[in-house]
């Protein structure tokens, strides 16, 4: 891996997330940001991208495209950037076998939600539901089954009676913009890799739900 790690973004609305890795990249310097590529091409995170005079790439879905077909342009697109790390951010399309294959070991992705808990959409309403009392975010590498992958670290908050899932995903999205920049500096300094289909931290496998301090 080079001094500086190559890491490419890829998101679809506003970005908060990006921010908060292209700050923390600002703060460390064991990374940067060299593209961010946007499905939607009024993703307020491509001002975002702008604003730290960062390149920006739209692949658009084309009617009547097929999901391969759109992850081959995807994947084109991304090759020009030659990334080291690829982060998705609110990158709110399911990406094929073959593409998430061909970049393995190399994609991570932060899900809102304590996994292997409530995978896919709606998670905050499905913890309130629940009638849970924490809930969270995990930071995982991406594999073909979705939202699958050895998850790396986690953030819990807690669940109270009042919330809804508004307030809720407030909550998380705060602890997302902490420890998601973690895990890029964790990857860009070398010491993350997914081995065997686990996480693997300072080359010791994690635990199902991640890396825990205690």
């Amino acid at each position: 891996m080079s001094a500086s790690c190559r890491i490419l973004v890829l998101i679809s609305g506003n970005g908060s997330n990006l921010q908060a890795i292209i700050d923390s990249c600002d703060d460390h310097l064991e990374g940067e940001v060299v593209g961010v590529i946007s499905n939607k091409p009024d993703a307020y995170g491509l001002i975002r991208a702008h604003q730290s005079e960062i390149d920006t790439s739209c692949v658009i879905a084309r009617k009547g495209e097929s999901r391969s077909e759109y992850d081959v342009r995807l994947k084109l697109a991304i090759d020009k950037y030659q990334p080291e790390l690829i982060v998705l951010a609110g990158f709110m399309r399911i990406l094929s076998d073959e593409f998430v294959q061909s970049f393995e070991g190399k994609m991570i992705n932060i899900h809102p939600s304590l996994l292997p808990k409530y995978t896919g959409l709606n998670t905050h309403q499905r913890a309130i539901d629940a009638k849970d009392s924490e809930h969270g975010a995990s930071v995982h590498f991406v594999t073909p089954e979705l939202d699958a992958g050895p998850v790396i670290l986690q953030a819990k908050v807690p669940v109270y009676d009042e919330d809804t899932a508004e307030t809720l995903a407030e909550r998380v999205h705060q602890q997302e913009h902490s420890i998601y920049p973690l895990v890029v500096k964790w990857y860009s300094q070398n010491r993350l890799a997914m081995k065997d289909g686990m996480a693997h931290l300072d080359d010791k496998a994690l635990d199902v739900m991640g890396y825990a301090a205690d």
